[in-house]
């Protein structure tokens, strides 16, 4: 398998199931804290995963599991 990016890693990792639908994602901030990455990767995964469906953000709220 070829390298991949830290971010799609992340993203794969999130979509894993660990988080049942309709629940709310770890902040941004404990992210970066858990797996040791910069803003901007955590945002990058965070975008593959609204890309593909998988989440809904509530402005002031958080990130949830699309149900």
């Amino acid at each position: 398998m070829p390298p991949r990016y830290r971010y799609e890693q992340i993203a794969d990792d999130l979509a894993s199931g660990e988080f049942q639908p309709g629940s709310k994602l770890p902040s941004r901030r404990e992210l970066i804290e858990h797996y040791g990455v910069t803003e901007p990767v955590i945002d990058r995964a965070m975008q593959v995963l609204r890309i593909k469906g998988m989440t809904e953000t509530l402005p002031g709220v958080g990130v949830f599991v699309a149900e």
